[in-house]
């Protein structure tokens, strides 16, 4: 399962709890675009609509072969397709718990196009300072094992 496109923002940002697959409703220029990689996923998020859900944010910039007769908008609203229940129990998460959506990427599955999104909580200022240190802590220690295995050089 490569990326199409990925939020790596999310997971600094927000601590994940649980990750969900969902299907998305794409008109046939942005599968195409899509496809050609001109997908960003940065600023994307997910909202809850009359029990459905909306990727809201997630741009798809038309390819310039796109037909003439169809007028793309870069920026459209997606809905996400998921099973009832799994929406139900999302809906009850998100407003009792305090837990927010967000889309960690886009990928294909049998030749569709999903996106993985995640129950996630915002992480404080000091939890991402955290994150930053081990990240760089796990960089260090591997340049230190790499020097290591490979030895003074006389």
């Amino acid at each position: 399962m490569a990326p199409i496109a990925e939020n790596r923002r999310a997971r600094y940002e927000y601590s994940i709890e649980e990750q969900f697959e969902a299907g998305m409703v794409l008109e046939g220029w942005e599968v195409k675009a899509v496809r050609a990689g001109q997908v960003q996923l940065t600023d994307g998020y997910v909202l809850i609509r009359d029990g459905e859900l909306y990727l809201i944010g997630c741009r798809i910039n038309a390819l310039r072969t796109a037909s003439t007769h169809v007028h793309p908008e870069a920026d459209r609203t997606k809905k996400l397709l998921m099973h009832g229940a799994e929406i139900r129990r999302l809906i009850g998460k998100v407003e009792q718990k305090g837990f927010t959506l967000v889309p960690l990427n886009l990928h294909y599955k049998g030749g569709r196009v999903k996106a993985e999104i995640a129950l996630a909580k915002g992480k404080a200022q000091h939890d991402k300072r955290n994150t930053e240190k081990q990240r760089d802590w796990e960089r260090e220690k591997g340049r230190l094992m790499r020097h290591k295995v490979s030895g003074p050089r006389a």
